[in-house]
């Protein structure tokens, strides 16, 4: 009777163990209706740029999270310090983990075309930022190029430059400026015209050796040609890179050269505390919001999942902030309030986009 007795027990042991395991498995996900089915689920994408990790770049890969975030995908992202090939690297490792889709920054056109080409093949979905690729004159399809206005960027800045003209003559101009970087050499085609109509002349121009450290490198080469040129013979250093703008301010400060302008292209927290040091001649940037553009290009990125159309090209409009519109109180996260239209798009923001972040 006690061994019938025992056996009871543990049957119901038993029983209710498995009613346990059953009621803990986890529910499948509801589908959410109005959104497309392929941005539901395990969406797995990789942002990967080919710059140092500035201020710049963490608040691109903070717009890009943000937004991926938001939508519901896992986000991994990825630094290469400029190193291309460590980036070529990296960006064959996320192809071969078959990531869902990849935003690609900062590629250069000698490697871009045969480094993305593997993940198109294998369906990954693609969209770049200050990358082009192309080879043998073929751009690759199924891109989406994102970049900001280049032109229109160094127009604003070189329009601040020309500015400081004495009497119609040139302005004499130390360049911050370096070659091959896709963004870099937009912008010196409108340098170069201006140069060419007599608005500026350039004295000197200098760029990075080691992009692990570039506002050191520029600091260096600003200082060692500065006392070539006493109080009145420089007008203005023109940054084409916020990040050599840096490089040049702390030379003009360590010089003590408050003579000379600086105008340059880019914005950061950085960029805007050492305008506001006190005798800072930093005096205006032209930019475009750097989360801001993270966000767009992983709008962009959800899109193509989803199985959307998008544009071959999409290039965000800068805007100029001067020296004399900031206060002490602000910030990246407040420009908005001195500079109208600052990090504010809803391009590509569909409906089924605002479900997702709803859930």
């Amino acid at each position: 009777m006690r061994k019938c007795f025992l056996l009871f027990l543990l049957l119901l042991l038993v029983i209710a163990g498995c009613g346990s395991k059953e009621s803990t498995q986890s529910k499948p996900r509801e589908k959410i209706e109005g959104v497309p089915e392929s941005v539901q689920g395990d969406v797995k994408v990789a942002v990967i740029r080919n710059l140092p990790s500035d201020d710049h770049t963490k608040q691109f890969l903070d717009g890009a999270r943000s937004e991926g975030e938001g939508l519901g995908f896992k986000v991994d992202t990825f630094i290469s310090d400029g190193d291309d090939a460590k980036f070529q690297n990296l960006v064959s490792q996320a192809i071969q983990k078959n990531y869902d889709g990849l935003v690609i920054s900062h590629g250069k056109e000698s490697y871009s075309y045969d480094m993305i080409k593997p993940a198109l093949d294998k369906g990954i979905k693609v969209v770049t930022f200050d990358t082009v690729a192309v080879k043998n004159g073929e751009k690759l399809e199924g891109v989406t190029y994102t970049a900001q206005n280049d032109h229109k960027l160094a127009e604003l800045s070189l329009d601040e430059v020309a500015s400081y003209t004495k009497g119609g003559e040139p302005v004499n101009v130390i360049k911050l400026w370096f070659g091959g970087l896709p963004p870099l050499d937009s912008r010196e085609e409108i340098y170069k015209k201006y140069e060419k109509e007599g608005k500026i002349k350039t004295l000197e121009t200098i760029g990075p050796s080691n992009m692990q450290n570039v506002q050191g490198d520029i600091a260096s080469g600003v200082s060692s040609i500065l006392s070539k040129y006493p109080e009145g013979k420089v007008d203005v250093i023109w940054g084409s890179w916020d990040e050599m703008a840096k490089g040049g301010f702390k030379a003009l400060k360590d010089n003590k050269r408050p003579d000379i302008k600086l105008v340059s292209i880019d914005i950061s927290n950085q960029d805007i505390n050492m305008m506001l040091e006190e005798g800072s001649t930093w005096e205006s940037t032209a930019a475009v919001d750097p989360y801001l553009i993270g966000v767009m290009n992983m709008r962009l990125l959800a899109k193509k999942i989803a199985g959307e159309d998008t544009p071959e090209t999409y290039a965000l409009e800068p805007k100029l902030i001067k020296k004399e519109d900031l206060s002490s109180e602000t910030t990246m996260d407040s420009l908005a309030e001195v500079v109208e239209g600052w990090g504010e798009s809803d391009d590509f923001n569909e409906d089924w986009m605002k479900k997702l972040r709803e859930n």
